[in-house]
């Protein structure tokens, strides 16, 4: 069984506390959580089929504002859960992965911006396996992956209206590349941050899995549980938006 990296960091001397994670499933933040991944497949909908894009914009504005409220309630009423840490940002990837499609699907904007951001979580997603191997669940969210989240989704909306001809359109078309270019460039950084973090970590149980060692082989009868690499250690609970 894994760990979290916030469990590496007090094994390696650190003192932030973390919150308690549960394994409840029914609770109020992850009830939301569901509600924003169903709708998903209507926001898709609703963009490519009717192209209804102000009841679209309805859906992502209620996507945006479970994903604040539901980390909130997290916090407030303790509710912080395994499932909680792995729905909220599939969500957030899903929502950014549906406005793309739609918005290439529309000529709105070029394949290659998507490719871009689809393949920085290709990677992170290739990581995962070599993050496990070393006993780490997913790391958390940092604050450049959030405020990357943030300018993504608030660069759809205004590049779905800058589709239309008006002057409001052509504003929206300039306030929504801005927003896409920014949320790509930080994007990337908060992915960057990522493997420096995960490196870091797997450096850190390499050297304390030969500190145990070289505690086995001088015959120390605390070797074992300098660093607790017992079969029971904790399951990964990653924090991440809550």
């Amino acid at each position: 069984m894994g760990r979290s990296a916030e469990e590496g960091r007090h094994e390696s001397g650190g003192s932030v506390a973390s919150p308690v994670v549960s394994d409840r499933i029914w609770t109020v933040p992850n009830l939301l959580s569901m509600l924003r991944l169903l709708g998903v497949p209507l926001f898709l909908w609703l963009i490519l089929v009717p192209q209804a894009d102000w009841w679209a914009l309805l859906v992502l504005a209620f996507a945006g504002i479970s994903d604040w409220l539901d980390g909130k309630i997290a916090r407030a009423w303790n509710q912080t859960s395994r499932l909680g840490t792995v729905l909220d940002p599939l969500a957030d990837r899903l929502y950014i992965f549906a406005a793309l499609l739609g918005l290439v699907i529309r000529g709105i904007i070029p394949w290659w911006l998507m490719g871009i951001l689809v393949l920085r979580d290709v990677l992170i997603l290739g990581a995962l396996p070599l993050l496990r191997h070393f006993g780490y669940g997913p790391l958390p969210v940092n604050f450049a992956g959030k405020a990357a989240t943030l300018c993504l989704l608030y660069s759809f909306p205004l590049l779905f209206i800058a589709g239309y001809a008006s002057i409001i359109g052509d504003v929206a078309r300039i306030m929504g590349w801005a927003f896409a270019l920014w949320g790509t460039a930080l994007y990337w950084w908060a992915g960057l941050l990522y493997a420096v973090q995960g490196l870091r970590l797997i450096d850190q149980t390499r050297r304390d899995e030969r500190a145990d060692q070289t505690g086995i082989h001088a015959g120390s009868p605390d070797s074992d549980t300098v660093r607790g690499h017992s079969a029971d250690r904790p399951d990964p609970a990653a924090e991440g938006d809550r």
